[in-house]
């Protein structure tokens, strides 16, 4: 019996190691195939886009020369930021008698790429006094170098004037640029023949001009909506602490996740607090949004404004700015302002809302009932700890 099994067993093994290694030659050829083409399909896309970029209109494509001229070989004491995004950089155009900015996109990945063709079709296609206005671009051959030109803003962004050391921004200022935000949005979302969804708002993306005005900048992110409801699944992008809790789920952006954003950046105005808020002992972080939303319901929303300010700024328009950000931060996304009703508010043209004194439980993030393992519509106030963690890292860009 031993010496009749032995052999069938071998036999046995050798069929199971031929079909093994069968399925990996097929798995390995499927893979390559899939890889290939993605990346045949990678290339087309960069071709068509690299057609439209140089048949657009609008922005003009630069040499490499000028702009290595005008930024003085992009040299370090030029440089005026730098991030994930890549580097930016001061430069003076000698024939236009203008001072530019000039923006090298990290071209580490095809994300690079991809941001660089985005803002070139989407930018160049806005006009509006509150958007930084696009001037041109350069991409070699090689993509060893994605360049976009814009015009300089010389007081730099809101971000580096609200947290500067030992530097204040006056209260008409702060005002000012919720008004000219909730402008720029107006028209992205409802003056332009086809909505544009930003998908990253905050305060280092709104640029401030000699006068201090501001203008909404790095449009790497946004994109175009065509479907008639302002919605687009793109998969989760944003800055962890200004994008929608919802979009992170759902990987669906859309206006409304354009107004939460909005709503984070006028409370931060109004308290020049990041998004995320220790509240006591430092392990206790709360959200932006939560934070003030308690002081409304205590009646007290004025006590949360920047305690620098000293109480010099206007009542009426510093409960504004509050309410309509806990407004548009509002966790149910249908219950949200559109952009148009938000800024008539702001503008005193309108009353305010009305807004529960306990902030709302999103649907999304409800427990379960002890009786209820699929969950059930509570009503309990606040943010779980799962949505305030979220926040902890509100520079941590999602792409």
């Amino acid at each position: 019996m031993i010496g009749l099994f032995v052999p069938y067993m071998l036999n046995w093994w050798q069929r199971r190691m031929a079909a093994a290694r069968i399925f990996i030659r097929s798995a390995a050829e499927l893979f390559t195939r899939s890889a290939l083409l993605k990346e045949v399909a990678y290339f087309r896309a960069k071709r068509v886009y690299q057609d439209e970029l140089e048949q657009g209109t609008g922005p003009r494509r630069f040499t490499y020369h000028e702009l290595a001229t005008a930024t003085d070989g992009f040299s370090s004491g030029n440089k005026l930021d730098e991030g994930s995004f890549g580097s930016v950089y001061r430069g003076f155009l000698t024939d236009a008698n203008l001072h530019i900015a000039v923006k090298k996109v990290s071209n580490s990945s095809r994300q690079g790429w991809k941001e660089f063709v985005s803002e070139v079709r989407i930018i160049s296609q806005l006009r509006h006094r509150n958007l930084v206005q696009l001037l041109g671009w350069f991409n070699g051959r090689n993509d060893d170098d994605l360049l976009l030109v814009y015009e300089l803003m010389p007081n730099g962004s809101l971000d580096a004037h609200l947290y500067k050391p030992n530097h204040l921004l006056p209260w008409t200022t702060r005002y000012e640029v919720t008004l000219g935000l909730g402008s720029a949005l107006l028209y992205l979302h409802q003056e332009m023949e086809q909505c544009v969804v930003h998908r990253d708002i905050k305060p280092s993306n709104i640029m401030l001009d000699s006068s201090f005005k501001a203008k909404l900048g790095d449009f790497g992110l946004a994109r175009f909506v065509c479907d008639g409801r302002g919605t687009l699944t793109t998969g989760a992008a944003g800055t962890l602490g200004y994008m929608d809790p919802r979009c992170v789920f759902s990987g669906m952006a859309s206006m409304e996740s354009d107004v939460y954003s909005f709503g984070v950046v006028l409370l931060e105005i109004a308290c020049c607090r990041r998004p995320a808020v220790a509240r006591g002992d430092e392990r206790d972080v709360i959200h932006l949004v939560q934070w003030v939303w308690e002081a409304y319901g205590q009646g007290a929303i004025l006590e949360a404004a920047d305690v620098r300010l000293d109480g010099n700024f206007v009542e009426q328009e510093m409960e504004r700015v509050m309410v309509v950000g806990l407004w548009c931060g509002h966790p149910d996304s249908s219950l949200r302002p559109s952009i148009r009703q938000a800024v008539s508010v702001l503008r005193l043209e309108t009353p305010l809302p009305r807004l529960p004194a306990k902030m709302p439980v999103p649907a999304y993030m409800r427990p379960p009932l002890a009786d209820d393992s699929f969950g059930s519509a509570g009503n309990t106030g606040g943010i779980s700890n799962g949505d305030a963690s979220m926040t902890h890292s509100s520079q941590n860009k999602v792409e």
